[in-house]
């Protein structure tokens, strides 16, 4: 018999409190001895928005170093993988479970991580510098989510990137925001001449504060549940048209993938000087190991 190896991993349901909804996300604690081209083929057989592989870090700062990879590609940062890992490496004793803060490394550089202690631990990120891309047509726009013209806010749409492009296009209401559709076709329409994959982020302001869904066929990812990494500019770009308070310490929510039946809660913390942080509960739902390599 070949000899094989094996690795432990966890499933766990990021940004709710429920099992079953939220952003599901496999975590593998020991990601070390895996190659590059293996862990994408592990997350492509998972199948799930990301899977993270936790490495030990190369930074001297940092706890430990995350790859992320979606079902076709490796991401430079993603938000739920990053909430979810953080909850594993404290759950799994690799940090002190009383840890408040500590830093994890991912291709983007040094993305903080404060934990608020409560009835069950409500983990932020702090969002990487946010870079602004190219406005876009609102017509366009409309068009290539099936929409009509007057379904969209009169606020242009924008690509924003805090290391995953994402352009971000405002519509009137919830059902507007449930009616929009995204195929291939239409990512290339709105791409234009930008070279990276996007996501496409919609949402509508709400008296909590936005309800969204999120599209990234490029990605693998038909429709997220949730996406960290753009709901730090999300809060960004609302701020900037004013859809929301920038005052420092206001705090809101993200609602999103409550069309596709896997509700998520994304917090978000305004702080000073620009910081913007992207909170979640974590619920632990799954402990199994992979076998690679051997016969059965």
């Amino acid at each position: 018999m070949t000899s094989s190896q094996t690795y432990p991993y966890r499933v766990v349901d990021v940004f709710t409190e429920r099992p079953l909804e939220g952003n599901a996300l496999a975590v593998f604690p020991n990601g070390g001895g895996l190659e590059d081209a293996t862990m994408q083929s592990i997350a492509r057989e998972l199948n799930l928005s990301e899977t993270v592989f936790v490495l030990p870090a190369t930074r001297p700062d940092a706890a430990a170093r995350l790859r992320i990879f979606t079902p076709t590609r490796e991401m430079d940062f993603a938000g739920h993988p990053t909430i979810g890992a953080s909850f594993v490496v404290l759950d799994e004793g690799i940090l002190p479970r009383d840890t408040a803060n500590f830093v994890l490394e991912e291709n983007v550089g040094p993305v903080p991580i404060r934990v608020e202690q409560g009835r069950r631990p409500l983990i932020w990120l702090t969002t990487p510098r946010i870079e602004d891309g190219p406005t876009l047509d609102r017509n366009l726009c409309a068009d290539v989510l099936g929409l009509e013209a007057g379904d969209l806010l009169n606020v242009a749409p924008q690509l924003l990137s805090a290391g995953n492009p994402t352009v971000f296009i405002p519509l009137k209401d919830r059902q507007a925001v449930d009616r929009a559709a995204m195929e291939m076709a239409g990512v290339k329409r709105l791409k234009g001449a930008y070279s990276k994959p996007i996501c496409t982020f919609v949402f509508t302001p709400t008296p909590e504060g936005a309800y969204s869904r999120m599209f990234a066929p490029e990605h693998g990812v038909l429709e997220d549940p949730a996406t960290g990494s753009s709901t730090g500019p999300l809060a960004a770009y609302m701020i900037r048209h004013k859809l929301v308070s920038g005052a420092p310490g206001t705090r809101f929510v993200s609602e999103q993938g409550t069309k596709m039946h896997r509700r998520s809660i994304l917090h978000v913390h305004i702080g000073g000087a620009d910081t913007i942080e992207v909170g979640g509960y974590v619920t632990p739902l799954v402990r199994a190991v992979m076998r690679l390599g051997g016969e059965v």
